[in-house]
């Protein structure tokens, strides 16, 4: 099969740039370790906002890496002309415009965009119930989806157990708690057979009463230029246990999110998991 033709969406911020060096490190390749649907893939066009510094420029020097001579647009639609694939992250409202562009070209939609809305959530399952292959993750990151089967799995084994998740990022991050955090909630809350919506504890604030037995703690830090370090305690009787990941890179993210591009590259229309690109 053709090298994936893939467009990078949000390509002037931080995480756009490690997206287009991500795609270009997989020029005529396959990801080791992955299905390969696709003979690597190729940067086919990279988008920002009207107005953006980067509109103009060559993505690949915009990126820190040599000249792709592919330059940064703000005209989505002309970028999807002939195009694959989406990676994607943005901002929940441009996500879901761009879900609903994904189902209508039958592409595949790689969202690592955070802080969506029930609404969004449904929107862009909608969308990949009527034609795009979409991979949604709050952390494309492999170590983490090993961890949030971990945090699944101790959650139910330690049932009595009180569990809490600690998460800190850089200062210019917008949403709280971060998409990773929540992740791990949900495997936790899953392990338990309960509702993380129901079972989540957000703030706390003066005289808060004890603990209520059965939720799920969250407390965001946010600071300097943290990637991004997330810990779920689980704290019992006399012993804590404590599963830790700490991002030292973006990069970490921008090769998940390629990897779930040339696995989707090959799957029916619908909405899958980090779990579903690694078969875990």
């Amino acid at each position: 099969m053709a090298a994936l033709k893939v467009v990078v969406a949000g390509a002037g911020g931080r995480m756009g740039a490690a997206n287009i060096r991500a795609v270009a490190a997989q020029a005529g390749l396959s990801l080791h370790g992955a299905v390969a649907n696709a003979s690597g893939m190729t940067l086919h066009a990279a988008v920002d906002r009207p107005g953006t510094a980067a509109i103009g420029q060559d993505a690949g020097l915009f990126a820190g890496i040599e000249a792709l001579g592919v330059k940064i647009t703000d005209d989505m639609d002309v970028a999807l002309v002939g195009a694959d694939a989406i990676i994607d992250f943005t901002a929940p409202g441009a996500s879901v415009a761009l879900a609903q562009k994904a189902a209508l070209l039958g592409l595949v939609h790689i969202i690592g965009t955070t802080g969506c809305s029930e609404a969004d959530d449904a929107a862009i399952a909608e969308a990949a119930r009527t034609g795009a292959r979409v991979v949604k993750s709050g952390n494309f990151s492999m170590g983490m989806a090993v961890l949030a089967n971990l945090v699944q799995k101790a959650a139910a084994a330690l049932a009595d157990y009180d569990i809490e998740i600690l998460e800190m990022h850089h200062n210019k991050k917008v949403d709280a708690p971060s998409g990773t955090a929540l992740l791990l909630g949900e495997a936790a809350a899953a392990g338990r057979k309960i509702g993380l919506k129901t079972h989540s504890v957000r703030v706390r604030d003066g005289h808060t009463g004890p603990r209520e037995a059965g939720t799920i703690g969250f407390a965001t830090l946010r600071g300097g230029t943290v990637v991004g370090d997330h810990s779920v305690i689980l704290a019992g009787p006399s012993e804590r246990i404590e599963l830790n990941h700490r991002a030292e890179d973006r990069t970490i993210f921008a090769n998940g999110a390629a990897r779930a591009a040339l696995w989707a590259a090959g799957q029916a229309p619908g909405l899958y998991s980090m779990n579903d690109v690694l078969g875990l």
